[in-house]
């Protein structure tokens, strides 16, 4: 089945079709909720801004100039406004554990025949992981998430984030350092 590319989409939705920007947001609402769920943390944040970023990207979509794919500017609009809300609410860090149960998101056992002791030991790490990811610093975290989580190449990372490309490999090699280094002390730590 062929998929009816963005730009047709965007055009349509111009030209009178919401049922098109519909579609767009079929498309892009979990790849862009995942994103923001790693970013943010949260569920409940990821999809406030989620839903906040498709109703402004619905209402300035004559603004996009298909210089960058939707999806980018999607993203950066759903950031911008994460970023934007954050400093309004001043928010603490929430710990591992409000962090997991605010996200909603536990390690699951993918193969029911494993040891009893396997999803212990999957929890442990990503554990551990969240952690070390949630001890980063919010530029170097949010590069690392977008490289590696959702899969954006650096060029698209740049355009995202509105910094140099060099500046983009500087981020995402100091964010994998300092991550090897987190993950390290804490499994150590661990160990003790």
């Amino acid at each position: 089945m062929n998929q009816t590319p963005d730009h047709e989409l965007i055009e349509r939705c111009l030209a009178g079709r919401q049922d098109a920007f519909g579609q767009l947001v079929e498309r892009y609402q979990s790849r862009l909720f995942h994103s923001l769920v790693h970013l943010l943390g949260s569920t409940e944040d990821a999809q406030d801004a989620a839903q906040n970023a498709f109703v402004q990207a619905f209402e300035k979509l004559s603004t996009f100039r298909g210089q960058s794919q939707f999806y980018s500017w999607l993203f950066r609009i759903a950031y911008n406004l994460a970023v934007s809300e954050k400093r309004k609410a001043r928010l603490m860090e929430v710990s591992l554990d409000g962090r997991r149960e605010a996200s909603g998101l536990e390690p699951s056992d993918v193969n029911p025949s494993t040891e009893p002791s396997y999803a212990m030991d999957v929890a442990d790490r990503q554990r551990v992981v969240q952690q070390a990811l949630s001890e980063l610093t919010a530029e170097f975290r949010t590069a690392l998430v977008l490289k590696e989580i959702d899969g954006m190449s650096y060029e698209e990372i740049a355009e995202v984030l509105v910094i140099p490309l060099g500046t983009v490999r500087s981020r995402i090699h100091r964010a994998r350092l300092e991550l090897r280094d987190k993950l390290s002390a804490l499994l150590r730590s661990d160990v003790l």
